[in-house]
Parts: structure tokens; C-alpha cells; sequence
């Protein structure tokens, strides 16, 4: 019977050094192959920013910007993240940014043209789920921002619902941590909102609570 190829095994756990540093952990997610996102991806976005931040924030996963330049949230989503959150009341640049996934996922009209966003399964945040778990383990946050539903569903499960939550304080075990954390919406759900000016200050509102929650 042939072996399994490692994407295949919907894993990343292997591919993860135990008690590295972040620059260790970065220099091996670029060579994950832990789900077949990594075919198609142009590299690995792994997280950024400050080791001892206090706040995490975790998105979805890298856009067409993002997987071009290999850094998380450097596209139009992220700039908008990065005005509400220092009207927020929290600097962008204290911040630790991360993807729940790793990898960009996306689907294609035809070849050479522009590349569509597609939501990543379950499956493949869970097989994404063991680099997280070492980013958090190694920043410790006093807080987690969530930032949008499929980020929800990777760290809260399938039953996550954004709306439901988004704007308080959830005290959860995540990845055998007891952590905080703030769910919001992603700031690409504002950009394509029929009225922006309304979804931003929807989101900087989240964000005010989660500025008052690190007091």
C-alpha cells in the first residue's frame, strides 16, 4: 500500500519544532506541507509582531496580498484593521497578527486571472491548528481579538456564530491555555459591507471593548 503524502494527513503537528523561537517556528512553517493547501499557495504567511505583545489578533487567512509578500494582513483589509484599531485605543504595532491558516485558498474563473478568496474547511484550520497553538504558547497574550467567523471556528469550534458573540469577553481553554479573547468581524467583511461607514464603526466599537478588557 503507498505511503501517504504528508498534506494528506491534514497535519501540521510534524512539521512544528517543539519550544523553538519565532524565528525558528517562521523558517519551519515555510516548509510546511501539513495540508495541500501549501500546492497552490505562492509561500507560507506565518504571524508577525511582537513576541510580548499583549493582544493576539487572529484573521482567517492570508489574501492575494498576503500570499504575494509573505507577510499577514498588508492588503487593503489590513490597513483598515490598522486605523480601527488605533482608534481603538490599541497601536497596531504592539500587536501580535496571525492567520488561523496559514496558506491562501482560493479558486480561479479561468487561468490568469485574478485570484478569488475561498473559505478554508474545517479540516484544513484543524491540520493549520498546531501552529497556532505554538504561537500562543510563546506570546501568551493577555488577549485573543478574533477577526471573523472562520477564526472563531478554529479556536471555538463548528458552533461558533460571530454575530452572536462579537463585542464581549469570552473566557475559553484554547490549545490547553485558559485564554481571553474578543470575537469581532473580519475587516474584509467592511470593505465589502453595503454601508462601510457603518461596519467600521461596528468594528472599532469590538475593539474599544477589547482595549477596555486590557484596562
Amino acid at each position: 500500500m503507498p505511503t501517504k503524502a504528508p498534506e494528506d494527513r491534514y497535519d501540521a503537528a510534524p512539521f512544528v519544532p517543539e519550544g523553538a523561537g519565532l524565528d525558528v517556528l517562521r523558517r519551519a512553517a515555510a516548509d510546511c506541507r501539513g495540508c495541500p493547501l501549501h500546492r497552490a499557495a505562492t509561500r507560507t504567511v506565518f504571524g508577525a509582531g511582537n513576541t510580548d505583545a499583549r493582544v493576539m489578533l487572529v484573521g482567517e487567512q492570508p489574501g492575494d496580498q498576503e500570499d504575494r509578500q509573505g507577510r499577514p494582513f498588508v492588503g487593503p483589509a489590513g490597513k483598515l484593521l490598522d486605523r480601527a484599531l488605533a482608534e481603538a485605543g490599541i497601536d497596531p504595532a504592539a500587536a501580535y497578527v496571525t492567520n488561523a491558516v496559514k496558506h491562501f485558498k482560493f479558486t480561479r474563473a479561468e487561468p490568469r486571472k485574478r485570484r478569488i478568496h475561498k473559505a478554508p474547511s474545517l479540516r484544513e484550520m484543524t491540520a493549520c491548528g498546531p501552529w497556532l497553538a505554538a504561537e500562543l504558547a510563546l506570546v501568551e497574550p493577555e488577549l485573543i481579538v478574533i477577526l471573523g467567523a472562520t477564526a472563531g471556528k478554529a479556536l471555538l469550534g463548528s458552533s461558533f456564530r460571530v454575530s452572536q458573540v462579537r463585542g464581549t469577553v469570552l473566557e475559553e481553554e484554547i490549545h490547553g491555555r485558559p485564554e481571553r479573547l474578543v470575537p469581532t468581524v473580519h475587516p474584509s467583511a467592511v470593505l465589502r459591507a453595503d454601508d462601510r461607514e457603518q461596519a467600521y464603526q461596528g468594528l472599532v466599537a469590538d475593539l474599544k471593548v477589547a482595549a477596555r478588557a486590557l484596562g
